[in-house]
């Protein structure tokens, strides 16, 4: 099994971890901790691909690299980021700032859509040798 397929294969089960998270969203002893492993398994991944494809320096080759590994890099990176703001407010959230509910909702369902985009752009992303 190559180490695409093996990216992949970690890929899908943090987005189908994510979607269980988010259907567990009222339930907060179900719901972070499965969140909090979400983001960290996905970070992790991204640690993998930089570590076993120098992924950071490819992608920094931005006018040499198809328009859809652009793409793609772009979701990934925008996903983090809104993992440290979901990280942010969620603190906020279980200190019981409640004004901080409908930032972590929208940062949520913006890191949702981004890290969907990301796994359908992963299909698609090639990686120049």
């Amino acid at each position: 099994m190559t180490s695409a397929v093996v990216f992949q294969i970690q890929s899908f089960c943090v987005y189908a971890l994510m979607v269980f998270g988010i259907t567990k969203r009222k339930k907060r002893k179900i719901h972070v901790p499965t969140m909090i492993t979400v983001l960290v398994w996905d970070i992790i991944l991204i640690l993998q691909i930089e570590l076993g494809r120098s992924a950071v320096e490819k992608a920094s080759k931005a006018l040499a690299n198809p328009w859809i590994l652009n793409v793609h890099v772009s979701f990934a990176i925008s996903c983090v980021i809104f993992y440290f703001l979901l990280i942010f407010t969620g603190r906020k959230l279980l200190n019981g700032q409640n004004e901080y509910r409908m930032r972590h909702r929208l940062f949520g369902w913006s890191a949702f859509a981004l890290r969907t985009l990301t796994l359908i752009t992963s299909f698609y992303a090639v990686v120049p040798k």
